[in-house]
């Protein structure tokens, strides 16, 4: 199991919490409440004494927790899909 002196050693050494998320085999996110036992989701309303804690990032760790969106513009079984409903629609067949 993870220990917070294990993320706090990895942070102090350089590494970012993507990067010592990967190396542990953990999400980001869990790596920094690890680390800071506060969340990343930008949910917890922040006090002097959290900023001031070991690991604390300044400025939005919502990444951490939230990946961007995964837009695919393309798929062929959901064209295929429509060439058969406009098939049909047209009497074309099923």
């Amino acid at each position: 199991m993870t220990s917070k002196d294990d993320v706090l050693a990895m942070v102090r050494s350089g590494l970012d919490y993507g990067e010592i998320g990967a190396a542990l085999g953990i999400p980001p996110g869990q790596a920094y409440l690890i680390a800071t036992g506060l969340p990343a989701d930008g949910s917890h309303a922040l006090t002097d004494a959290d900023r001031r804690r070991p690991g604390f990032v300044e400025g939005s760790t919502q990444h951490l927790v939230n990946h961007g969106p995964v837009n695919p513009t393309r798929r062929e079984d959901v064209l295929a899909w429509v060439r058969r409903r406009a098939a049909a629609d047209l009497g074309g067949g099923a």
